[in-house]
C-alpha cells in the first residue's frame, strides 16, 4: 500500500472555540452524578458517557427513570453528552467487549447499540459511537465483514427511526482499525448520512499512514466524535497529554479549520485512580495548546513520522499490541 502524500498545511482556526469533553469511563471509581459535578466544575463542556455496570447501566431496571435523571442532571450541570459503548465486560463477565457484531450470536450487542441509540435519542446526545471489534480467530475474514456490515446496517436503521447520529470508531486492533476500514465500511454500507466517525486522535498518531492533523482533514466532512489523548507510533496505549509523541495545537487548529463543533473529549480509560487530577491537567493542557493553535500553529508537515514506522497501517498492526514497557494494551 502506498502511503499518501501530504495535502497543502490546514490553516489555523480558533481552536480556543473548540469544545471540551471527558470520558466517564476515566472516572469508573466515581458515582456518575459525583463524575458529572467534578467535570462541570472544572469546566468541562461535555462528557462522554460509556454505558456501563457502574455508569447508566442500560440492562438494569428503572432505565426510563434512570435515563431521565441523568438528563436532568446534565441539564443542571450545563453539560453536553456523547455516548459511549466500549464497556469492557457489561455484556459477557469473562470476554473483554464479547459479544461484537463479529461473532456467531451477535444478539446481545446488537440489544446493547439499539438501547445505546434510544438512551441517546432521550438524552439528546450529540453522537452515539461504537466499533467493529476483533475478529474472532474461527470467523474468516470475508464471515466477518459481511456480519460487521449487516449489524451496522441494523445500528443504522435505529438511528434513523430514532433520529441519532451515529460515530463509528477505527479502532487499533479491530476489524476497522483505521480511516480506510471505515471509508469501506461507509461505502459498503450505502454511505449513510447518519453514519459519521467517531476520530481518536491518539489512533492516528497510533497507525495512520498521515500525520494527525491531516488525518483530521481527511475525514472533516463525516466528523461527528472526536476523543482525544496522547499516544505514540506503533503502541495502542492512551496517554497523558506530554507523554506521547503529539504535538497538540496543529491538531486542534486541525478541527477548528474543518469547522468541527462537537465534543473532543479527552480518552484516559485507565486514570480512574486519579480522575480528578488527571481532568484538571488535561483541560489547563488542551487550554494552553488552543491558545497556542491560535497565536499561530506550525503547518502540518511540520509533523513528521519516523521513517521506519511510516507505513502503511495493516503492516503498523504488529507493533500495536504491547507498551514500551512489555505490558499488553489493547
Amino acid at each position: 500500500m502506498t502511503v499518501p502524500q501530504p495535502r497543502p498545511a490546514v490553516p489555523a482556526g480558533d481552536a480556543t472555540t473548540l469544545r471540551l469533553g471527558y470520558g466517564t469511563n476515566g472516572f469508573a471509581n466515581h458515582r456518575l452524578d459525583d463524575a458529572l459535578a467534578v467535570l462541570a466544575d472544572l469546566g468541562y463542556d461535555g462528557v462522554a458517557l460509556t454505558l456501563d455496570h457502574d455508569h447508566l447501566d442500560p440492562f438494569a431496571p428503572g432505565l426510563t427513570r434512570r435515563v431521565a435523571a441523568v438528563g436532568r442532571r446534565l441539564d443542571a450541570l450545563g453539560l453536553a453528552v456523547v455516548i459511549e459503548t466500549g464497556a469492557r465486560y457489561l455484556l459477557d463477565p469473562w470476554h473483554k467487549h464479547a459479544p461484537t457484531l463479529l461473532h456467531d450470536d451477535p444478539t446481545r450487542r446488537l440489544e446493547f447499540l439499539r438501547r445505546a441509540v434510544r438512551i441517546g435519542a432521550d438524552l439528546g446526545a450529540e453522537a452515539v459511537s461504537f466499533w467493529a471489534g476483533v475478529r474472532p480467530d474461527a470467523v474468516s475474514p470475508q464471515c466477518a465483514w459481511d456480519r460487521l456490515v449487516a449489524g451496522c446496517a441494523s445500528v443504522v436503521d435505529a438511528a434513523d427511526t430514532a433520529g441519532v447520529t451515529l460515530g463509528f470508531e477505527p479502532e487499533p486492533g479491530m476489524l476497522v482499525q483505521d480511516i480506510a476500514d471505515w471509508r469501506r465500511l461507509h461505502a459498503a454500507l450505502g454511505d449513510p448520512a447518519r453514519f459519521g466517525i467517531t476520530l481518536d486522535i491518539g489512533h492516528c498518531r497510533c497507525l495512520e499512514p498521515w500525520p494527525v492533523p491531516q488525518c483530521v482533514a481527511e475525514v472533516a466532512g463525516h466528523l461527528v466524535n472526536v476523543q482525544i489523548d496522547d499516544m505514540r507510533r506503533g503502541v495502542h496505549e492512551h496517554l497523558e497529554f506530554g507523554i506521547g509523541e503529539i504535538d497538540f495545537p496543529p491538531v486542534l487548529a486541525a478541527l477548528a479549520a474543518a469547522g468541527y463543533e462537537g465534543l473532543v473529549a479527552v480518552e484516559l480509560p485507565r486514570d480512574s485512580h486519579a480522575a480528578p487530577a488527571v481532568a484538571a491537567r488535561s483541560i489547563e493542557f488542551l487550554r494552553a495548546a488552543a491558545a497556542t493553535a491560535v497565536a499561530g500553529a506550525r503547518p502540518i508537515e511540520d509533523e513528521v513520522l519516523p521513517g521506519a514506522l511510516c507505513t502503511a497501517s495493516a503492516e503498523a498492526t504488529a507493533t500495536v499490541r504491547y507498551s514500551d514497557s512489555g505490558r499488553r494494551v489493547e
